[in-house]
């Protein structure tokens, strides 16, 4: 090959490159306008995000306050409440140590793992489906909180210490906490954990951004405690530390049969912890945390093009407004305007 030659292949590189990269920054460009245009009609506070490609981040979002009053900014950083979207967490964690490194089945009646569970025909799967008794989808954290004592069995230790060790130590996700609960330690937690990871708890919990309730345009400060939370939907994290996670998913964290598994869509509109749809042809897998007044966020993924956005704010103004838990993600402004700016339909 000539060097003539050569150095044109490497300018047609250079030149696609470019373009490519020019494409993605306006791209994102309006991505941010539309965002910071979204929260102002919300009325949330402040807000947090990133989008992810191939595991990587590629933008950030971080705008308004974390606290009004002290006049703190939103960063990625930020620690808020995920609620719902812990439910990724734990379904990522029974995979993970239930599943792929233990026998568990998710076709095991939950009985076989907690006696104790009232409903004696119903599946592991049925929990991570959001399967009502009887057939039929019923969306119901409390009921799917009962897939923490099947943890517990499997993994031979309690859920929030498994959670701590197998997915936030392993992760790196040192700004994420189990529940909000550890920061102030009962003597079994004290127990479980050393007194270096409390202390860090303790102080995340109280950094973690103001809740704010949203009445009339107007934002004030709720009264929302972190401790009314069940302990399997009270995680507290950062969109930094999600990001960790949505890496270690595309780094083949879990098996890849079983992230299969959790991203196919079955007789409900979940997978095995995750919303599964479709749009123009095109499969979305994604999760929405929301707690009244206080907080909510979203994790959207676009599994055959490894794309992930993922938000969270300290007002329910993200999933409240959109009924998620019917299982349409398109009702949401905030991943409409992501989808037709990424797919350009």
């Amino acid at each position: 090959m000539t060097k003539a030659r050569i150095a044109l292949i490497v300018l047609v590189v250079a030149v696609a490159f470019g373009q490519r990269t020019s494409a993605q920054s306006f791209t994102y460009s309006l991505l941010d306008r539309y965002f910071k245009s979204l929260q102002e009609q919300a009325g949330i506070p402040g807000m947090s995000g990133v989008v992810l490609q191939n595991g990587s981040p590629a933008w950030w979002y971080q705008n308004g306050k974390q606290d009004v009053d002290a006049n703190l900014p939103a960063r990625t950083d930020t620690p808020y409440y995920i609620a719902g979207l812990s439910q990724v967490l734990s379904s990522t964690l029974l995979l993970k140590k239930c599943v792929d490194e233990s026998y568990l089945e998710v076709s095991d009646r939950v009985v076989r793992w907690d006696p104790e569970f009232r409903e004696p025909g119903t599946t592991v799967k049925d929990l991570l489906t959001h399967t009502a008794p009887g057939g039929g989808y019923r969306f119901d954290l409390t009921r799917f909180a009962e897939l923490s004592p099947v943890i517990n069995q499997c993994a031979s230790s309690p859920y929030a210490q498994v959670l701590d060790t197998s997915i936030f130590r392993q992760l790196a996700m040192l700004s994420s906490v189990p529940n909000a609960a550890l920061a102030t330690p009962t003597a079994a937690d004290q127990r479980l954990f050393d007194a270096g990871t409390l202390q860090r708890y303790a102080s995340i919990v109280r950094s973690v951004a103001a809740a704010y309730r949203i009445a009339s345009g107007r934002a004030t400060k709720s009264d929302f405690s972190g401790t009314s939370l069940d302990r399997a939907v009270g995680v507290i994290s950062t969109v930094e530390d999600l990001a960790k996670f949505d890496h270690a998913l595309s780094d083949g964290f879990v098996a890849t049969d079983t992230l299969k598994a959790a991203w196919s869509r079955g007789a409900t509109p979940l997978g095995l912890g995750w919303f599964v749809q479709s749009y123009n042809n095109e499969r979305l897998v994604w999760q929405f945390g929301v707690v009244k007044d206080a907080y909510s966020g979203l994790i959207l993924k676009l599994p055959d093009r490894n794309i992930t956005l993922i938000l969270l704010a300290n007002s329910d103004g993200l999933s409240a407004p959109f009924a998620l838990e019917n299982g349409d993600v398109t009702t949401s402004l905030f991943a409409k305007t992501f989808l037709r700016l990424i797919t350009g339909s």
